[in-house]
């Protein structure tokens, strides 16, 4: 659907990159990106349903622990039918962790470079066509994921990182609740076929617990900022917006405060969890238990809940767990 196209836009964008220019390069242009007002956009898009259809007897979710993360990624996503289950060849994979900030992983603040490669590499192996690595940060997006490791990871299994520039946003009807129409990192998901969620598990100071569903707001540009107020709407409404092929939950260390950035190594504990599934519900309602939090206490789970999104209460999916 098209809206009323606005002559001025090419102006504006030509002006935004100069400013950008002068400013100093690409951190001072990812705070921009960050904090200033949607563009007009000439196009509103939409996102299709990234899932797949598993046989009814493969499981939803499956929790593995174990030192070896990578391998916990593996024996997870081979528990819930393999990646070949969801990954096709030839297809185009959109990989999405958390590279909110330019940290170490250590920091626990942005997804484990070990868990993301795993993911890459089974991806390769089923012989995906293009794979995809995106964030849009909050720092620097080349410094983020330069300090975080992805960059590197990605490098290594032949993926491709895709920054966010003004021009790969466009107007994404979200059909939210709160959320309705909104500036999100559209390009890497133009051509996808699949779309697999690598969030960490974390404190927030604002929605008290970030994880899968959270990790998606890191595709929405504009300013994004004048969501706090409404966090816990917001996040339901992302878990409306996207419809996964495959979540890797990365407990491989747990935030436990000082979230979402974290401080020092002191925040962070070993979590040495892999939870691999399609129902971001669940997973998450899990996963905030390795921080030592109450899922009946996350207003954003029982709405997701509520709307149909998936199952809170994710004892009922009777996921396997495993130790490798």
């Amino acid at each position: 659907m098209k809206t009323t196209h606005n002559p001025d836009r090419r102006d504006v964008l030509r002006r935004l990159a100069v400013a950008g220019a002068m400013l100093g390069g690409l951190g001072v242009a990812g705070k921009l990106l960050h904090n200033r007002p949607s563009l007009p956009e000439e196009e509103v898009v939409t996102l299709p349903k990234f899932n797949v259809e598993l046989p009814s007897a493969n499981p939803r979710m499956v929790v593995a622990r174990g030192q070896d993360h990578a391998a916990l990624v593996k024996a997870a996503i081979d528990r819930l039918g393999g990646i070949s289950a969801f990954i096709f060849p030839g297809d185009t994979v959109v990989v999405k962790p958390n590279v909110g900030f330019d940290r170490s992983p250590k920091l626990g603040a942005t997804s484990s470079p070990e868990v993301v490669g795993a993911v890459l590499e089974l991806c390769r192996q089923a012989r995906a066509g293009k794979i995809i690595v995106c964030d849009n940060p909050i720092n620097s997006p080349e410094g983020s994921f330069k300090k975080s490791g992805i960059a590197q990871v990605a490098e290594k299994y032949g993926a491709t990182v895709m920054l966010p520039r003004p021009h790969y946003f466009h107007t994404l009807r979200v059909g939210g609740v709160v959320l309705k129409d909104w500036s999100f990192f559209w390009a890497p998901f133009a051509k996808a076929d699949k779309v697999i969620g690598i969030p960490t598990v974390k404190d927030h100071n604002l929605c008290k617990a970030s994880l899968t569903m959270k990790n998606w707001y890191g595709l929405l540009g504009g300013g994004r900022n004048r969501f706090h107020q409404s966090i816990h709407e917001i996040v339901a409404d992302l878990a409306m917006m996207m419809t996964p092929t495959l979540v890797v939950m990365d407990g491989s260390r747990l935030l436990m405060k000082n979230g979402p950035t974290g401080g020092t190594l002191a925040d962070v504990k070993p979590g040495d969890t892999i939870v691999a599934g399609t129902d971001q519900v669940a997973i998450d309602a899990f996963g905030i238990q390795l921080i030592d939090r109450n899922p009946d206490d996350f207003a954003y789970i029982q709405m997701a809940h509520e709307r149909g999104i998936g199952n809170k209460n994710w004892k009922d999916l009777a996921p396997p767990e495993i130790t490798v």
